[in-house]
């Protein structure tokens, strides 16, 4: 096992996965800095304050089937910061509420007895015709549930999300995200008060509870960056890595500006947790012209939140709504005071939160914050949740780069891009946008962790985590793979790509 005193680990962003890392090399010992280009900890998973009302950057549930994952949440926080909540969503569609988990007779009286016979005939028809191969995710959710349901629920919001056709987006999204479940599940999921797939196990897109902060995600990553520069490891905020400096099989130092000057970094061993597309265009030397061509295919969906104070001490009780409406930009709106009441601090009021899906640049994004408040008080108002005239304020928080895209070209870019970058013995991509993944947070603060036991000398394949569609939407009896990872004391697949 390498010396851990000799060590020193560089990590780029401070996300959960850049944290997470942090975090386990300061209980092995060993020194790490982390670089983040931003004024504040937790990326996509932190929690705004305006004016003491606490947001998020979306909604983000702590549930996990990793213990190591669970244990480190715990142990950070403590049992008492987290609450327990009752889930409740549902779908705005056609002018009506549909209850997510469907309920039965919500469902009939929404959809019509003659439109659910339509439905179930649409399904029957794609169970003895599929589409073969499954290649968008048009084909993969149109197999499992039907042409009529897919157009009906799937896809005007998921184009409302990514901003591409569903016949674009590939079906390895689908099959990540809603792994698990079909019509039949779904209806099964109606009738019965508890969900299981044809196995027997439960269906985690479906779980009806979960742990929270008291005052949200950023609470739990403000206080790592706390505990890692109490253990002597750095933060450097504001540092935008401008240079990656490589030889061989080796990366040798990062080049950042920092307060207006440049400043150079040198590490052992370095993990980055920055999208893809940035860490090959800020290679030096620059890699082979068909790496640098792999990683501009690479795309990425952006994302700004409309927080809106209203005036009113309760609004609806879900804690999120999608909103399956073409007529509206808005894609889903969450109610943060029904995720935790000390996320506002006056009970005499409420806090939402809208969510629009954007490209950076276009018209959403360089509209005026001023005018998304107006539009966002607008669809509140045409949607009938809220009248405009109790809108008493509202804030703007822009995300870029919230969500790696799955389109039509990203796989094979994608792995052209891991050949490359197998040569380097001492880099490790972990996260979300670094690895173009969907993690959730579990999984990036996953492949942070075996990130870490492998510059301890394990050889983990990091690139398996989530690799596993059963695990993202099925809760078990069993223990998991991915679950026992880092108890583990045997190595998985090697890690390099060959």
């Amino acid at each position: 096992m390498p010396e851990k005193k000799n060590k020193k680990v560089v990590i780029i962003g401070a996300g959960p996965a850049g944290l997470t890392a942090a975090y386990q090399l300061c209980k092995e010992g060993v020194e790490s800095v982390v670089l983040e280009k931003d004024t504040v900890v937790g990326g996509i998973s932190r929690t705004v304050n305006y004016k003491g009302y606490l947001f998020d950057i979306g909604g983000h549930r702590f549930f996990t089937k990793v213990k190591a994952v669970d244990e480190m949440w715990r142990e950070v926080l403590g049992e008492e910061k987290f609450l327990k909540r009752s889930r409740l969503s549902r779908i705005y569609y056609n002018k009506k509420f549909f209850f997510y988990p469907l309920k039965a007779t919500n469902a009939l009286l929404g959809l019509g007895l003659w439109n659910s016979f339509l439905l179930f005939g649409s399904y029957v028809k794609a169970q003895a015709f599929p589409v073969k191969p499954e290649k968008t995710f048009e084909d993969w959710v149109s197999n499992r549930f039907g042409k009529r349901l897919y157009e009906t629920f799937f896809k005007t919001y998921t184009e409302k999300v990514w901003g591409i056709p569903c016949n674009e987006i590939s079906a390895d999204w689908a099959a990540q995200r809603i792994k698990g479940l079909s019509l039949l599940s779904t209806i099964k999921n109606a009738l019965l008060a508890s969900q299981s797939d044809s196995k027997g196990d439960v269906i985690k897109t479906l779980i009806d509870a979960f742990d929270y902060p008291e005052k949200g995600p950023g609470q739990m990553w403000e206080k790592v960056a706390d505990l890692i520069q109490k253990r002597g490891s750095e933060l450097k905020m504001q540092s935008c890595v401008e240079k990656i400096h490589w030889r061989k099989n080796k990366v040798t130092a990062l080049e950042i500006g920092i307060n207006g000057h440049h400043e150079l970094v040198p590490g052992t061993d370095f993990i980055s947790s920055m999208p893809i597309r940035e860490l090959i265009r800020k290679m030096e030397p620059k890699p082979p012209e068909e790496v640098a061509k792999a990683a501009e295919l690479l795309a990425y969906r952006d994302f700004l939140t409309v927080s809106l104070i209203v005036n009113k001490a309760d609004l609806f009780k879900d804690n999120w709504i999608y909103i399956h409406d073409p007529s509206v930009k808005v894609g889903r709106i969450q109610n943060f005071k029904n995720w935790s009441p000390q996320m506002v601090p006056d009970p005499n009021k409420t806090c939402l939160g809208l969510e629009y899906f954007c490209f950076k640049g276009d018209g959403l994004w360089t509209m005026k914050d001023e005018d998304l408040i107006k539009l966002g008080t607008e669809e509140l108002g045409r949607l009938g949740l809220v009248d405009p005239k109790d809108v008493e304020d509202g804030a703007v928080v822009r995300m870029p780069k919230a969500y790696p895209v799955y389109d039509s070209v990203y796989a094979d870019a994608l792995e052209t891009i891991k050949q490359f970058l197998a040569r380097f013995d001492n880099m490790y991509l972990v996260g979300r946008n670094g690895m173009h993944k969907y993690n959730n947070q579990d999984h990036s603060m996953l492949t942070a962790m075996l990130a870490v036991k492998n510059i301890l000398g394990a050889n983990y394949d990091v690139w398996s985590v989530n690799e596993d569609k059963e695990y993202h939407e099925e809760i078990t009896g069993q223990e998991e793979s991915e679950a026992a990872l880092i108890a583990s004391t045997q190595p998985m697949v090697p890690k390099r790509v060959t």
